[in-house]
């Protein structure tokens, strides 16, 4: 943080006091850890020794740090509370993934929610899901009342290997646990492998949770440039030299953001990366059932190796019946398991039973037949709304409920999203994908939910 207005040395003083106390509230600065040196604090943030020899002489009284003659200033506060807004880049709330989030999922009859990322209640298998529900309810007490197996239920395991040799990723259900969510699937890796200060690859753009959960891990996160055919595979091969990380976090077909499908040849080169750098790779695969024909995976290439396989029914079948699951080696899952059960005890058992109904019975493969017919008219549709009002995709997907959008040259995403919000419509800017925060002048849209015309009158009427 650069100070540079010199008009009141009260002001200064209590910007420096302010910066130190941001940084031990984000954790940059820890109890024990010694503060900079007088001299190199008062260049990094351009004021006197004297601006800072008062800030730290104050923080010292009040007693959030000490000094150690002839060693310096140490953190004496304890430990902030992790705040997820505190440890990211400071953003305007428009473009702030949580706040985004807690605005879509709020969502009142009256709010219209072009930036989320989630099928419309209407498009989902209702009756299928009451039909199911009606089933589980006259399962024995132990199936309505008991904690589900560490690993979840068998006989949806064994569904989800066949579905996944379908992908041409070799799984034996021994090799599948069942999660809450795919959220908790990643989140269970991260608790796996991570420790806080190691380095976390991501795609820039990417799913904008996958920073705010990465941030709870306390990791470094790097953002590799996303192309049409994948990551840049040169600036991927950098940051694997430059960091050393532990962990590369993608979507590799129908990506989230931009609806790109990642290409074989640059597959194969990101699977020789990791290989040679002893990382590993989540591939969250949430969207696989949207796709419109196969896609490669990077779990079928390297036979979950290197690579952990992640799934969910969230987006597809039902939000409220969370069930996703988790491919891994065959000598993680133990350790895995442990984990689940430290966190969350027992699996989703009665979320298993709903999915492996909808799954056998053949309603599930009839509603993704439906939503994908539904989805290439809703994209079609929404592609010729935007273009007419000079908003153009980043490249045209081949399925899925993302494109990414290029605004007009000057337009700022994060600007027109505080604009319609006060037309009571949440957009999805750019800059909350980014973790370089070079996507400015993008929007995320989702077709499902773009069928209001008063979305593109609104739109039109900022553009104008």
């Amino acid at each position: 943080m650069a100070l540079t207005d010199p008009e009141s040395r009260t002001t200064l003083l209590a910007e420096v006091m302010e910066t130190i106390r941001g940084r031990i509230a984000n954790r940059s600065l820890t109890p024990g850890m010694r503060l900079p040196s007088i001299r190199g604090c008062a260049r990094s943030m351009r004021v006197s020794k004297s601006t800072v020899v008062e800030a730290y002489d104050r923080l010292a009284a009040e007693g959030v740090i000490r000094s150690q003659p002839g060693s310096g200033f140490y953190v004496t506060a304890p430990l902030a509370p992790l705040s997820l807004a505190e440890t990211g880049p400071e953003r305007v709330r428009e473009v702030d993934p949580l706040w985004i989030s807690r605005q879509a999922l709020g969502a009142g009859d009256d709010l219209l929610i072009p930036g989320c990322g989630w099928l419309p209640p209407s498009w989902m298998p209702v009756e299928g899901l009451r039909r199911a529900l009606r089933a589980a309810a006259r399962a024995e007490p132990a199936g309505l009342a008991d904690y589900g197996t560490p690993l979840g239920l068998p006989a949806l395991r064994a569904l989800l290997a066949r579905r996944m040799a379908g992908h041409g990723i070799e799984a034996a259900p021994g090799q599948i646990m069942l999660t809450e969510s795919g959220t908790q699937a990643i989140d269970l890796v991260c608790r796996f492998l991570l420790n806080p200060g190691d380095t976390v690859l991501v795609d820039d753009p990417c799913y904008f949770n996958f920073h705010a959960l990465l941030r709870a891990h306390q990791v470094k996160i790097v953002g590799i440039p996303y192309t049409a055919a994948g990551p840049d595979v040169a600036g991927f091969a950098g940051a694997v030299a430059e960091h050393a990380p532990r962990l590369y976090v993608t979507n590799s077909a129908l990506h989230n953001p931009t609806g790109a499908t990642l290409s074989p040849v640059t597959a194969h080169r990101l699977l020789t990366l990791a290989d040679q750098a002893g990382m590993t790779i989540v591939e969250d695969d949430i969207f696989a059932d949207f796709e419109a024909g196969p896609a490669p995976r990077l779990a079928a290439f390297d036979g979950l190796s290197r690579v952990v396989y992640i799934g969910s029914f969230s987006k597809s079948l039902s939000a409220s019946v969370r069930c996703g699951y988790i491919a891994a080696p065959a000598d993680w899952i133990e350790g895995l398991v442990d984990l689940r059960i430290a966190t969350a005890f027992g699996g989703p058992a009665l979320s298993a039973e709903l999915v492996l109904t909808l799954l056998q019975d053949g309603s599930y493969r009839k509603h993704m037949d439906t939503v994908r017919s539904r989805l290439a008219r809703a994209m079609e549709e929404t592609l010729a709304q935007l273009r007419r009002i000079g908003i153009a995709p980043w490249i045209e997907p081949q399925a899925g409920m993302f494109v990414w959008c290029r605004l007009p040259d000057g337009m700022d995403a994060a600007d027109l999203a505080r604009r319609m919000l006060a037309e009571k419509i949440v957009l999805a800017p750019g800059n909350a994908f980014s973790h370089a925060r070079q996507a400015g002048g993008f929007l995320r849209f989702n077709v499902a939910q773009c069928e209001d015309e008063r979305i593109f009158a609104a739109l039109a009427r900022a553009l104008a």
